[in-house]
């Protein structure tokens, strides 16, 4: 079957799920909140379940695991999607959806658009199948820290001057806000070690192999996100300064990996 009309349906049900977060949010008092929270999961499952169809159909084949470019933009995007929906069964964080659900949809139509080649063998050394996963895995709960983290910034800034509107009070309270972001910033602060490592051990020649910029950014991610937990932890960071530092590190992390790539793969065509 075609890539095509799949890709497609993906898009609408990423698209209709990300509206229904967004209607149930700005209309609180009107909305039938468990039905359309349902529907909304449903849509987003669906939209996973067609994500993951075209996926295999991009990157598996008998020469290896192609990571061209935007493949690897959509499995980062289908990455974060999983997290969120399956985080989304027990933990109130829906409404993250309102941003990653569109653009995780951006990346389906642009791998559609723009299919490429980057062949990662399958003779590749687990160790190195490895370091791929755990970044993969730490890419997506700190994706979804910086969203939360925008989220609870626009949450603060209202609260603050004292005019909370519908969008607003649909979220969860506060603490609960801050609490979430810290719990997945912890776990994906332990995976980004893990995949560091796992780098490491793998790693013959950075220079020789292009990766010196990736590395030394993600290193500075890791530093970034370690500062962050140890100052929430010694002296109590929260608030603002808590989002400055997660934001950083997330701008660190989306520059070593996709801004590398982009460099060597669009630009230099290596």
């Amino acid at each position: 079957m075609s890539s095509a009309p799949i890709a497609l349906f993906s898009i609408a049900a990423y698209l209709g799920s990300a509206s229904l977060i967004g209607w149930r949010m700005f209309n609180r008092d009107l909305a039938p909140v468990q039905v359309l929270r349902q529907t909304t999961l449903g849509l987003g499952f669906l939209g996973l379940l067609l994500h993951t169809w075209l996926l295999y159909q991009a990157i598996f084949s008998h020469a290896g695991l192609n990571l061209a470019f935007f493949n690897a933009l959509s499995l980062a995007s289908w990455t974060v999607v999983a997290s969120l929906l399956i985080s989304s069964l027990s933990k109130p964080i829906e409404n993250l959806g309102l941003v990653i659900l569109p653009l995780a949809a951006i990346t389906v139509l642009l791998d559609l658009i723009y299919p490429g080649v980057g062949f990662m063998s399958e003779d590749a050394s687990w160790i190195l199948k490895l370091h791929v996963l755990l970044s993969m895995l730490a890419y997506s709960l700190l994706t979804l820290a910086a969203v939360q983290a925008v989220l609870l910034a626009v949450q603060d800034s209202y609260l603050r001057r004292r005019r909370p509107n519908t969008f607003i009070r649909s979220l969860p309270p506060l603490m609960t806000m801050e609490a979430l972001l810290f719990e997945m910033i912890g776990i994906g602060f332990v995976l980004l070690t893990l995949a560091l490592l796992s780098g490491f051990a793998f790693l013959e020649n950075m220079f020789a192999q292009h990766l010196v910029h990736k590395t030394v950014l993600s290193v500075l991610a890791w530093m970034v996100f370690g500062g962050l937990l140890l100052g929430r932890r010694v002296w109590g960071w929260r608030g603002q300064k808590a989002i400055r530092w997660t934001l950083s590190g997330f701008l660190l992390l989306i520059l070593a990996y996709f801004g590398s790539k982009f460099v060597l793969e669009l630009i230099l065509h290596r």
